[in-house]
């Protein structure tokens, strides 16, 4: 009984009790029968983690925020990639339902009805990450997608820029929030035209988002600044800018969405809106953790805001040191 109270609620242990279980659990090459576990305690130990992309840098803040607030904790961390398909998710939402897990963190807030379904019918706490909504499954932890899209636009017309377009690969729910948040600043300052947006269902890259701009150039040739949809399109956007001899922030201004490292460390630095994927992440895992005790957080939705990021590409000051110079 010490020994398996020590493998599965180690704060009930002493210290000393504790490293002379981990050491028989070396010298017998033990591992928990988490199956078995389950069968007993109607539960597992496992938090599953549905992401949609493991490419996408932001996705890795995520995780990294998921880790280690699951570090010197009983919860054992399974992610799974959904690849932006409800059908996938759906199918590996049933994989995890049979593992009986303590929790499910799930990205988006926008799932299908039978996914709901599974997700309701869980037993488990489940938390939806990425955004927020007013209807949540359980829990909630993420940001406004459209508000933050609005202040960055709001922004680009704040320093002058008059032909403010829109870029955007891979819509999904989200980027289509941020689609929304650009059409509303830019309608407030009575300057949208539907004409300066574009988009593809294509995955975003920095490849895609220079070969977009190359043809959102040719669509809209009097365009003088632009909102990507995250910063692998915005980066892409600088390079073809600066293949085709375009100053920017001077002649073109360029935003970017997430703040990715490569952001402040490119030339010119790239405006961007800073997300708290990090913070999301672990505070994914503390509201399970908290449910699991019986202190279910309230209230049930949580939204972390956003920080707008203005660098060089947007700043119109630095264009004009620049062309003086």
């Amino acid at each position: 009984m010490t020994a398996s109270r020590a493998l599965r609620q180690p704060e009930l242990v002493s210290a000393k009790m504790r490293a002379r279980v981990s050491a028989a659990v070396e010298t017998l090459g033990y591992a928990p029968n988490e199956a078995a576990r389950a069968l007993v305690s109607a539960t597992s130990s496992t938090i599953g983690v549905l992401i949609p992309s493991i490419s996408n840098l932001v996705f890795v803040d995520v995780l990294r925020g998921i880790y280690d607030a699951a570090e010197d904790t009983p919860y054992q961390v399974q992610i799974a990639n959904t690849r932006y398909r409800d059908s996938k998710e759906q199918e590996l939402l049933k994989v995890f339902a049979a593992q009986r897990p303590a929790g499910l963190i799930v990205t988006g807030v926008d799932q299908s009805p039978a996914t709901r379904a599974i997700l309701s019918g869980l037993g488990s706490p489940v938390v939806q990450i990425m955004d927020v909504g007013a209807d949540p499954v359980d829990m909630m932890i993420g940001f406004d997608h459209r508000q933050a899209a609005h202040a960055a636009t709001r922004h680009l017309v704040e320093q002058g820029y008059r032909r403010i377009g829109f870029i955007g690969a891979r819509m999904d729910p989200r980027s289509q929030k941020r689609l929304d948040g650009y059409i509303d600043a830019l309608t407030e300052a009575g300057l949208f035209d539907d004409g300066l947006i574009l988009t593809s269902p294509q995955p975003t890259s920095v490849a895609q988002g220079s070969r977009m701009f190359g043809e959102f150039l040719a669509m809209a040739p009097d365009a003088d600044a632009v909102f990507c949809n995250n910063d692998d399109m915005a980066l892409g956007a600088l390079f073809e800018c600066q293949r085709r001899h375009i100053r920017v922030p001077g002649q073109f201004g360029i935003m970017g969405y997430n703040n990715i490292e490569y952001a402040a460390a490119s030339a010119p630095s790239l405006s961007s809106v800073k997300t708290p994927c990090y913070e999301m992440g672990q505070g994914a895992v503390q509201m399970i953790a908290a449910a699991a005790r019986g202190q279910r957080p309230d209230p049930a939705v949580v939204d972390l805001g956003c920080q707008l990021m203005p660098r060089e590409s947007t700043d119109r000051r630095v264009g004009q040191f620049r062309a003086e110079r």
